[in-house]
């Protein structure tokens, strides 16, 4: 994955997030979504003491539920940790462009992996043999 596929932006805007504390309130992040992570800020101009949510840790986009005025979606990370959202239903939501990015990322890490595999097989052809015959002919 080359440093330009990385660094681009697929969406920017503003998301809620429940809070983790025992009131669980919707706080409004302003989020950026590139082609490798979902970097939430606090700051909506500064911009600062984001989190950076990498795809690889995503297993997947949960639990989308409508409303009258919101879209409800949950975010399951690999170590099965949940992290709610809401977005307005008006706008176009994040979880369908969350998925998409998801998905784009699964399939550029699965072709990447599928290649270094095949480069390493041809560059080791001695190592596979044919198999052999019952009583050691071939």
């Amino acid at each position: 994955m080359s440093a330009a596929e990385i660094c681009q932006v697929l969406k920017e805007g503003e998301l809620e997030k429940r809070s983790d504390n025992l009131l669980q309130f919707w706080k409004r992040k302003t989020c950026v979504l590139t082609t490798d992570s979902l970097n939430i800020y606090a700051d909506t101009q500064k911009r600062t003491k984001g989190k950076e949510l990498k795809l690889q840790s995503i297993k997947k986009v949960d639990c989308v539920e409508r409303t009258g005025k919101f879209v409800y979606f949950t975010i399951v990370t690999t170590d099965n940790k949940e992290i709610d959202f809401r977005c307005s239903g008006e706008e176009n939501c994040w979880n369908a462009v969350i998925t998409m990015a998801l998905i784009d990322y699964q399939n550029r890490k699965a072709i990447q992996d599928f290649k270094t595999r095949q480069d390493n097989e041809s560059a080791s052809p001695g190592q596979q043999e044919r198999p052999q015959m019952p009583g050691g002919q071939r």
